[in-house]
């Protein structure tokens, strides 16, 4: 038995290995088996971070995550949960300690991900064979099966651009495992294991599991076989395993969902189809193709006497319609925009069918053989004649014709007594199986989606972190000491820089973030951030204001940008392609005040009315004791000319290749400090995105359509104050109203300046993993401290050794009363609800424990 298991894990390992041939050449060619976007972007640099808080023992908070948040929550979507990456972080740190390894930088994790892709495809198929196996009762035709699920199409895609998704394809298996073993023996053991596991690792592939449970169980009470029990006892068993199943996951799950609630998402508000033909299945789908022995399966009409092959099928044939209904994209992809992301789960249902009929070929008589070839074929020939898309890839249609016509012609010769005859067609499934999918590798993820670019010599230039920006970043932290101090720097649109570059950062890329620094950058102090993006943050839109305000204390541009740093930002480096710039007028880490503002007083008040407020005192969702002075609008002040355009009545007529507005300042504001301009802008001609300039200032903004618009069309942009103001858009037609227009002097910035220069050297700030510990002599007596800590649920907070309240300042923020006198201030985070949910973790897994055992006593049900 054991001889046999590892007889079987050898041939997994070597399909595996198989599958990615045309990545290890690659790979020995200085490329990475990892996406341009994505991979690079995400991927990587959260593997990074993740695995340096680890080592440290911090597995819930990173201070380089954006400007700060609960990476188990935040990042519960992608690893943070994870079994695959928790053993990943196991292991290369055991390496590490043996000195196996002598790096874990962001060049090690590119390194690893073929690695890693080989041993979870291994893994998949070893876990896919014996679900099958259990299910057909043959060993070639289980094999054959996983073979095709996990050499599919789509487990190299997801691998490739998200590798966090092919997770999924071990836990898919498993799930279908515990559901037939509850059936045929009343046992739910694989079944909590294979929930509980799916539920732990993510939250989102749990969704779609559980979607696709509803219609296999739908299914399945229809074939019910007569040694089974009635569907009531079978269902109780389900849903008692399903809660226990919830219960274990509940430490790492309700965290996970939690991050996801306490996103922003705006509403996808385009209209969605039931039905598109949005790519072919047979010949140019970038998400799976249907191997094309599944046509002849199809046809075999005596199969379908056997229950499991009608069941298998008619699943594939209803996911397979799924793929074209946009609607039920977007079903799977919690009601949001349409996402193609469960295709592996027909990629099984497919490897079924094609098991079932290794299995029962013996049954096919040579009359429907032939039938299921010719049905095959018609609809092949059928597929191309109707398909534009197969009409403009004939090289595609041309090579799955000579897999169509080789499969048809052994399937026809073959004889299923005779086992070798039997083994070579298996054989050649596979075969076809690995060449599509080095074709889809070479032809699809490398050249079209630009892989190939992902290498060595690209991830050390400066494009991605090359040593010129390195040794600056280097400079500026030996320079400053201060290891809160944070780093305005992003490498072109790579929020996460800070993340593989090793610094404090002002910007972060991630589906998933803080709702309460979305909204303070989206609607409440309107930060533009150089490109349009629900799943980002950056920067500060260069205003002096908010860079004191969070900590910002270095500004680092390439100097082929086109930029203006903010004001009083000094040069302080220099190098070939880059300028470093020191905040002049920083404030401290932790603010006091007594000045309190209500977020309801601001309601309608401008950005920089609000940078005043938190610059003299707290904005506080509650009663205030002080009414801010608003700026005065000056537009009505300015003259307003159109250039390259028409301009009227709110609507902008752009004839020329970019045309826009240019706006004459009055003499009073002109050439001194910098002004504020406010406006509304929304693109009416077309659905297409446009970049927008203000000044020098550029910034982009996204299509009316994109799944990744925020939604908010207001812009508030700062620039040095010049005679003339230009915007500037390219030609079309676009809504523009509302401006306005503010100067901003910076006197509240000096006199917060110089007051807290009083109390330089009052405060001592520590960071250790996840706890800040602050000694503060509060000399003025003030009310309240301010930290420039993003708020959310978790924080837990001691003054004095008294537990005290956290309230949300300055609209994202941390802020908290503290005492007159000396105040000792330990502030921790723990994900919320975190010691009730691993009690209930706890009880769950004892009670499952205890209800497994009982029902294995029991082996069956009786009828």
């Amino acid at each position: 038995m054991m001889k046999r298991r590892w007889k079987i894990i050898g041939m997994c390992l070597i399909l595996a290995l198989l599958g990615h041939s045309f990545f290890l050449y690659e790979y020995t060619q200085g490329r990475y088996m990892t996406g341009d976007g994505d991979g690079i972007s995400q991927m990587l640099p959260f593997k990074k971070l993740l695995y340096d808080e680890y080592v440290k023992g911090n597995f819930f908070y990173s201070y380089q995550f954006g400007l700060g948040g609960g990476t188990y929550t935040q990042l519960g979507y992608y690893f943070t949960t994870s079994t695959v990456f928790m053993v990943t972080v196991a292991v290369v740190w055991l390496m590490n300690v043996l000195h196996l390894i002598q790096s874990t930088d962001i060049h090690f994790w590119a390194n690893a991900v073929i690695w890693l892709s080989v041993i979870k495809l291994t893994v998949i198929l070893f876990i896919a064979y014996h679900v099958l196996l259990s299910i057909v009762q043959h060993r070639l035709g289980a094999l054959t099966g996983a073979g095709i699920y996990g050499l599919s199409i789509v487990y190299f895609r997801h691998q490739t651009f998200w590798e966090f998704f092919t997770d999924s394809m071990m836990w898919l298996p498993l799930l279908v495992l515990g559901v037939e073993r509850i059936f045929k023996t009343g046992k739910p053991a694989w079944f909590i294991a294979g929930c509980s596991l799916m539920l732990i690792n993510n939250f989102y592939f749990a969704y779609i599991h559980f979607i696709f449970l509803a219609i296999y169980l739908v299914f399945r009470y229809m074939i019910k076989l007569r040694s089974e029990e009635r569907g009531w006892k079978v269902f109780w068993t389900l849903a008692i395993s399903t809660l226990l199943s919830f219960g274990i996951s509940a430490a790492f799950f309700i965290p996970s969902v939690y991050g996801f609630l306490n996103n922003i998402r705006p509403p996808y508000e385009q209209a969605i189809p039931w039905f598109e033909l949005h790519d072919h299945l047979l010949f140019t789908s970038r998400v799976y193709l249907i191997p094309i022995i599944f046509l002849i399966c199809l046809f075999l009409v005596p199969l379908y006497r056997n229950r499991w092959f009608f069941m298998f099928t008619a699943i594939s044939v209803l996911l397979m319609m799924f793929h074209y209904s946009p609607k039920m994209a977007s079903v799977f992809n919690g009601f949001s925009a349409p996402q193609y992301r469960f295709e592996y789960i027909l990629a099984f249902t497919v490897g079924a069918v094609v098991a079932i009929t290794i299995k029962h070929f013996s049954q096919i008589e040579w009359e429907w053989k032939k039938r299921a070839v010719l049905g095959a074929w018609i609809v092949f020939i059928l597929s191309i004649i109707l398909s534009e898309r197969a009409m403009r890839n004939m090289d595609v249609v041309v090579f799955t014709g000579i897999g169509l016509l080789v499969i048809s012609l052994f399937f026809l010769w073959i004889h299923a007594e005779k086992r070798q005859h039997l083994r070579l067609f298996s054989a050649l499934l596979i075969v076809v199986s690995l060449l599509t999918a080095g074709v889809y590798q070479q032809g699809y993820l490398s050249e079209r989606s630009n892989i190939k670019e992902v290498s060595d010599t690209y991830m050390k230039s400066e494009a991605y972190a090359g040593q010129e920006q390195m040794k600056l970043i280097q400079q500026i932290q030996n320079r400053s000491k201060d290891s809160l101090a944070r780093i305005d720097w992003m490498n072109g649109v790579r929020n996460n820089t800070p993340l593989f570059e090793g610094f404090q950062g002002m910007s972060v890329y991630s589906s998933i973030l803080n709702k309460h620094l979305l909204n303070f950058y989206w609607n409440d102090l309107q930060i533009d951030m150089g490109r349009e993006s629900v799943s980002r943050y950056a920067t500060m839109g260069d205003r002096a204001n908010l860079y004191s305000l969070t900590y910002g204390k270095y500004y680092m541009r390439d100097n082929m940008m086109s930029y203006s740093p903010p004001a009083y930002f000094k040069p302080i480096l220099e190098s070939e392609h880059y300028e470093v710039y020191e905040n002049t007028r920083p404030l401290p880490f932790a603010r006091t005040t007594s000045t309190v503002y209500s977020e309801a007083s601001l309601q309608h008040a401008s950005a920089l009315d609000k940078e005043h407020a938190m610059l003299q005192g707290v904005i506080l969702d509650k009663k205030g004791n002080a009414v801010i002075e608003h700026s005065p609008d000056r537009i009505k002040d300015t003259n307003i000319h159109s250039e390259q355009a028409v301009y009227e009545n709110g609507v902008l007529d752009v004839y020329g290749e970019t045309g826009g507005l240019n706006i004459t300042l009055p003499d009073d504001i002109a050439r001194t400090g910098d002004v504020y301009v406010s406006f509304y802008m929304k693109r009416t001609d077309r659905n297409e995105g446009f970049q927008l300039s203000v000044d020098n200032y550029v910034t982009s903004r996204k299509s009316n359509t994109s799944i990744y618009k925020t939604g908010v069309n207001e812009v508030t942009i700062r620039v040095p104050a010049e005679k003339i103001l230009s915007i500037r858009v390219p030609k079309g037609t676009y809504e523009l109203n509302q401006l306005k227009l503010y100067h901003e002097s910076y006197r509240i910035l000096e006199k917060a300046y110089d007051k807290e220069k009083q109390d330089d050297g009052s405060q001592q700030v520590k960071l250790k993993n996840n706890r800040f510990t602050i000694s503060y002599d509060n000399k003025r007596g003030d009310n309240y401290m301010i930290l420039p800590v993003p708020y959310e649920k978790g924080w837990e907070l001691t003054v004095n050794g008294q537990q005290t309240d956290i309230e949300k300042a300055n609209y994202a923020f941390i802020g908290f009363p503290i005492e007159k006198g000396k105040n000792k201030i330990v502030l921790t985070y723990y994900p919320p609800y975190i010691r009730i949910l691993a009690f209930i973790s706890l009880i769950s897994l004892i009670v499952a424990v205890l209800y497994a055992r009982r029902k294995h006593k029991e082996h069956h049900f009786t009828s």
